[in-house]
């Protein structure tokens, strides 16, 4: 028989190591393909919020999932709920999901209105 401590150590292992492969797997940028993708259409939801803000885009009738990057970092950029409206055009430029079946990306910069957002500033393509 385990003992209660033996059984709490067991059970704060199975927790830490549960939250790191949660984190592992949502961080990063290991789920998305090397070269630069542009999606433009237009915003059917917008979200800003944990862990990172999101874009549902329409384009050509299928509707993507634009993730960007955590709320703090999207609206210092200047993206918020007051300047992406749903129904409004977005270009959105970064990398697509490596699953290609995954209507998924993750935008270093995103357009909206003419206006520029660099959600992303030091993973922007070269000019």
């Amino acid at each position: 028989m385990q003992s209660p401590f033996n059984r709490s150590v067991t059970l704060a292992a199975a927790v830490i190591l549960a939250a790191a492969t949660a984190a592992y797997a949502h961080h990063g940028w290991s789920w998305t393909q090397d070269g630069f993708f542009e999606l433009r259409g237009k915003i059917t939801a917008i979200y800003i919020g944990n862990p990172h803000a999101t874009l549902d885009v329409d384009a050509e009738g299928e509707v993507w999932r634009v993730e960007m990057a955590p709320p703090s970092r999207t609206i210092a950029a200047g993206l918020t709920e007051e300047v992406a409206k749903v129904g409004n055009e977005v270009a959105a430029i970064g990398h697509r999901s490596r699953d290609e079946s995954e209507k998924r990306m993750k935008a270093v910069r995103v357009i909206v209105g003419g206006k520029t957002y660099d959600v992303y500033p030091d993973r922007v393509p070269p000019a």
